[in-house]
């Protein structure tokens, strides 16, 4: 089994993937199952260099389907990645396919959302808490949830994505994007406020749409 204590996440490349996804570069994920086994098998050995190639693999597929479930909440949706990534490093067993995987990737990302709506005492966005902790992750629904934060996305003004980047991609603090836009820290603030207000609706309303 993988030790969290020697089993490093890259948690620098956490905020760089958020301008990926508004650009719509998110790669996809490849490979036959015997390569599945193999790195879920290693995984599960405590192997560093399985855990990284794993990482790479679905930390941006995960990153939007977090994004989506949370509704825009990009903190959030960080966080939680981080919290899956650490339990497939303790926890991954040997799966057969990259549908496992995927579905095993996608269920623990529900519990752990699940987890922190029942902590907060508030229900999820989208469907129950138990429907999140308890669903398998599928391929349909995932890529559902997928477009819709694409279309969200698009919707945001070329300079509101530009803000999204600074903020979470450059990790410009807001004074430092207020000096940029020569205007004001609060300005800054309320302005961010409000793209992901935005965010959100669109979300919100393409997802009642299309399901």
């Amino acid at each position: 089994m993988a030790s969290l204590n020697s089993t490093a996440i890259p948690l620098e490349e956490t905020a760089p993937l958020f301008a990926q996804m508004v650009t719509g570069s998110a790669p996809t994920t490849s490979g036959d199952d015997a390569e599945i086994r193999r790195i879920t098998a290693a995984v599960a050995k405590g192997d560093a260099a399985a855990f990284e190639e794993l990482y790479d693999r679905y930390h941006l597929r995960l990153l939007r389907l977090l994004v989506a479930l949370t509704r825009g909440d990009e903190i959030l949706a960080q966080e939680t990645l981080q919290s899956v990534m650490l339990t497939a490093a303790a926890k991954l067993k040997v799966l057969e396919s990259e549908e496992h995987l995927w579905n095993w990737l996608a269920r623990v990302a529900r519990q752990h959302l699940g987890k922190v709506w029942r902590q907060q005492k508030r229900e999820p966005m989208f469907v129950s808490t138990d429907q999140l902790a308890e669903c398998t992750g599928s391929v349909e629904s995932d890529a559902l949830l997928e477009r819709g934060l694409d279309k969200a996305l698009l919707e945001l003004e070329a300079a509101d994505r530009q803000l999204i980047e600074w903020t979470y991609f450059d990790g410009l603090s807001q004074k430092a994007i207020a000096e940029r836009l020569e205007t004001t820290p609060k300005a800054v603030s309320s302005r961010l406020e409000r793209v992901r207000a935005r965010l959100r609706a669109s979300l919100k309303r393409i997802l009642s749409y299309e399901s």
